[in-house]
């Protein structure tokens, strides 16, 4: 007669769900980051603080990492490329996502902007269960996306601009994470986001170069908003698949919303909270590599 298998130690369940508790310090560094930023709106440029953050990011995470280990002798042109294409789109998302939020609430500007992360889990989707976590997951995405065009046609449409590079994002994320460790290919994403993105932001440029607490800001909005979040996410990107990163980012409408509520007074619905539910339930649902 066999013994019953021992039931796994709390560290070895707590480990299980590495990533899920992983990215809930980035979703709410990322948020933190995100309210800081939309609270100054009213004095710069959504699109000019946006290009702040990315400036912000590449001063933090170079100052981290040292120069010598971004000298380009130690890249590959493929790596180098990658790094490129991910600090565009890291660049333009957070460019479009400011644009939106500043005519959007914040949690539902980030449901919308979910699309992304969606597309790019369907394309990563094999199994039926994966499947039905990512359906439950959209119909909470889509509960919470409550905002109607006809209201702010604008703001939808910089949302879903937003939407497309988020999902080009996280793809390359996930190659920059497997050829660079820690945050060495981060910070030459952040180099390559903040010189190709600086021309969206130029226009209101002078408004921080006259008010220098605006790249202070900035700074801090980078170490929050990008560094610190990003950086998790490398680690996350290199347990998991793309496409269990792309369904745990389904956590990012809900801690956006708590901040969009607790920051900005703008209160939930009903409908909200389920939408709410239905994403942790995909998140639960969601296969476990």
């Amino acid at each position: 007669m066999t013994s019953p298998a021992p039931s796994p130690t709390p560290n070895k369940r707590l480990k299980g769900f590495e990533a899920e508790l992983l990215f809930i310090f980035s979703a709410f560094a990322l948020n933190a980051g995100n309210a800081m930023g939309k609270a100054q709106f009213d004095n710069v440029a959504p699109a000019t603080m946006a290009w702040l953050r990315m400036f912000g990011a590449m001063v933090v995470a170079v100052c981290i990492v040292g120069p010598r280990r971004l000298a380009p002798k130690l890249w590959t042109r493929q790596e180098l490329k990658s790094a490129a294409i991910l600090g565009l789109s890291t660049g333009l998302t957070s460019t479009f996502f400011y644009m939106a939020i500043d005519r959007l609430p914040l949690g539902k500007g980030v449901s919308i902007e979910f699309i992304g992360p969606i597309t790019v889990a369907a394309l990563f989707t094999r199994t039926r269960r994966n499947a039905v976590a990512l359906v439950v997951a959209v119909i909470g995405v889509a509960i919470l996306s409550g905002v109607e065009l006809s209201g702010e046609p604008l703001g939808v449409l910089f949302i879903f601009i937003a939407a497309i590079f988020w999902g080009i994002h996280i793809v390359y994320a996930g190659k920059v994470a497997n050829a660079h460790g820690g945050l060495d290919g981060l910070a030459m994403s952040f180099i390559f986001g903040a010189l190709l993105t600086f021309p969206m932001g130029a226009p209101d440029i002078g408004t921080a170069i006259t008010h220098p607490y605006l790249i202070g800001l900035g700074i801090v909005v980078g170490a929050l908003a990008s560094v610190t979040s990003y950086g998790i996410d490398q680690r996350i990107l290199r347990i998991v698949t793309v496409r269990h990163y792309s369904v745990l980012l389904a956590m990012l409408p809900i801690v956006a919303t708590i901040f969009g509520y607790m920051v900005f007074h703008q209160t939930p619905q009903g409908w909200d909270y389920l939408g709410s539910a239905l994403i942790i339930a995909g998140i639960i649902l969601q296969e476990r590599r």
